[in-house]
């Protein structure tokens, strides 16, 4: 199968998109502080590197975009028309690799949060969805 030419102005636009770091990671980090919960970034030794977590109380946040990890029902989750084919199997990919990660993270004891780019505009619901934290067992 041949590749389908990029356009120079989308591929420059792709290399752009970070993968830790993102705006909406760094509002649901400061939401975090805002609560008095205690995180490290990005933590490679746990499945997923979770773009936050606290292993002492056993809690773990991701933060996804909604046009990477395919947010169902959300304006944000468009497939470009060019090369159909591909994204819709690499989001399919993306999605399934989301939900190994999570299903292992919690057999091993973990409570996971997963909120949307989406969802970050909203602080009041990321501090609701963050706010049992508090509470988390340490183990």
């Amino acid at each position: 199968m041949s590749r389908v030419p990029t356009d120079p102005a989308r591929r420059a636009l792709m290399q752009r998109v970070r993968r830790s770091g993102t705006f909406a990671e760094d509002r649901v980090a400061a939401i975090c502080r805002e609560l008095g919960l205690a995180y490290r970034r990005n933590v490679k030794s746990l499945p997923g590197s979770p773009d936050l977590a606290n292993m002492t109380r056993h809690w773990v946040v991701f933060v996804n975009g909604c046009f990477w990890h395919a947010h169902t029902g959300c304006k944000r989750a468009t497939v470009p028309k060019r090369n159909n084919a591909f994204w819709t199997k690499k989001f399919g990919a993306n999605r399934r690799r989301d939900a190994a990660k999570i299903r292992k993270l919690r057999a091993a004891g973990y409570r996971v949060v997963l909120i949307w780019e989406c969802e970050t505009s909203d602080a009041a619901l990321v501090k609701r969805r963050l706010s049992n934290l508090r509470e988390a067992r340490v183990v």
